[in-house]
């Protein structure tokens, strides 16, 4: 084994991007509501997005546990195991046609959702973690690259997802590259499992933490104001603080609308596209299009969900986190008091994409002002408690998106099952315009919030290493410079 102070700290970055990737499937929900809802007609909007809901609230839990855990035992175990879980809840899932309807909904929850999710989240923050200790020196950058993979997930797999479930080309940009079989949903769910099993265990053997004290070769840390110290929070210290709950409440205001978008990005472009279809029912080929185009707007919106989390944690190095975050709540939360009237699909792809590069950057921007604010020994478990804004949102968007929908009417369309025979199914139309407002009037919300933002005092020191003396402020690293 190489020794760990001359190991290549870009391969930790690949291992991240290789994990994030698989783990970023999570946002392909959307691909997967339309064919489950034909399966189960008996299923709520409500209903079908359970699953939806509960992987990104158990994701976000279990954020808590693996970083405390890694902490501790390091990235490359917690990673491994987080891999086999989350392989182990999609194979699972594969299983739920088996049961009727009603148990049916209760096995997806239970396999999808909560081990899927516990998997994501113990996988997920070992990345983070990771990354933002052996780069002290280009902590937003970095943080943003860590978490890109994780967005840039839904892009690959999301045309992977819909051909498998109705057979077919995989599909980018329109483009067929090359046939697959048609597995159906719960197939699907199988072969996600198995690919995301491998990959997650392999890249979570590029992930190692650095020696302590670790400094980059040719960087120096900048030097701390006159009577200034560098502090490190324990997680109860940091609960104390008034700027964690700042951030906590900020941070749950772009989750909602962020998810709110990203989980229902499919059958959103359906509803907008099908309420103007003047043949009923819908014929086959004209569904597949339509399904088609649903699934390329999750994958476009994930390659912006992705550049987000590199733009903007690059730009807070330079510009400031604080000022990053507010210029980001503002721009979400125009675009979604616009995204109604955006019903031509070009106008649709610009409104969600954008929306989609903002939320990308809450997830660059929150773990780096969890490192600046409260300091990286305990980034982990710190980051997971912040993280529960997250989970928090993921129960709250996509609900807020189900329950202020108004049915607009059902609408008929014809799809081919295995056997190649045509059959009729009913899709149920949505007018999300009240959702849309919601979340928008949230981010703003947010925005004006961001200007109570500010650097923490250090906590009370150790009697027995500082001599009882209560530490002055620790210097602003938000602005453009970082710690060690």
């Amino acid at each position: 084994m190489r020794d760990v102070r001359t190991y290549n700290r870009w391969l930790v970055v690949a291992g991240a991007l290789i994990v994030q990737v698989s783990l970023g499937a999570v946002y392909i929900w959307s691909v997967f509501q339309t064919p489950l809802l034909g399966i189960f007609p008996g299923w709520s909007e409500a209903q079908v997005t359970l699953p939806a809901q509960i992987v990104i609230a158990t994701f976000a839990l279990a954020v808590i546990f693996g970083g405390q855990v890694q902490d501790r035992l390091g990235p490359r175990g917690v990673g491994t195991i987080g891999g086999v879980v989350l392989g182990t809840g999609l194979i699972l899932a594969g299983m739920t046609g088996n049961f009727s309807e009603e148990v049916a909904l209760y096995w997806l929850v239970g396999t999808y959702a909560v081990l899927g999710g516990i998997g994501i989240g113990m996988a997920y923050v070992c990345p983070i973690a990771t990354c933002v200790k052996w780069f002290p020196d280009r902590r937003g950058l970095i943080t943003g690259l860590a978490v890109a993979g994780f967005g840039a997930g839904a892009f690959f797999f999301a045309p992977l997802a819909r051909a498998l479930i109705t057979g077919g080309s995989y599909q980018l940009f329109g483009i067929g590259l090359f046939p697959l079989p048609q597995a159906g949903v719960f197939g699907t769910f199988t072969v996600l499992g198995c690919i995301f099993l491998v990959a997650v265990v392999l890249g979570a053997q590029l992930l190692r933490n650095p020696p302590a004290g670790y400094c980059p070769p040719g960087w120096t840390p900048p030097a701390p104001a006159a009577g200034a110290v560098h502090a490190e929070f324990s997680p109860r210290e940091m609960l104390r603080t008034p700027v964690f709950w700042v951030l906590w409440v900020t941070y749950l205001a772009g989750s909602t609308a962020g998810l709110m978008i990203i989980m229902k990005a499919a059958p959103i472009w359906q509803s907008f596209s099908l309420a103007t279809v003047a043949e009923i029912p819908v014929h086959h080929e004209h569904f597949v299009a339509v399904s088609s185009a649903a699934a390329m707007a999750v994958a476009v919106l994930a390659i912006f969900n992705a550049a987000g989390r590199i733009l903007w944690g690059r730009v807070s190095d330079t510009f400031g986190r604080e000022r990053t975050l507010m210029l980001m709540f503002i721009l979400c939360g125009l675009l979604l008091l616009g995204l109604d009237s955006m019903r031509t699909y070009p106008l649709y792809l610009l409104g969600v994409s954008m929306i989609a590069l903002c939320f990308g950057g809450y997830l660059a921007l929150y773990p780096a002002m969890a490192a600046d604010y409260f300091g990286t020994r305990n980034i982990g478990v710190n980051y997971g408690l912040l993280f529960t804004a997250y989970g928090a949102g993921g129960l709250l968007g996509p609900h807020l998106a189900a329950s202020l929908m108004h049915d607009a009417g059902g609408i008929e369309y014809q799809v081919r099952d295995a056997t190649d025979t045509l059959a009729t199914q009913l899709f149920q139309l949505g007018e999300y315009h009240t959702a849309f407002l919601v979340g928008g009037v949230i981010c703003l919300a947010a925005a004006a919030l961001t200007l109570a933002v500010r650097m923490p005092h250090a906590p009370l020191a150790d009697p027995a290493r500082c001599g009882g003396m209560r530490p002055t402020m620790i210097q602003h690293v938000g602005q453009g410079s970082e710690t060690a």
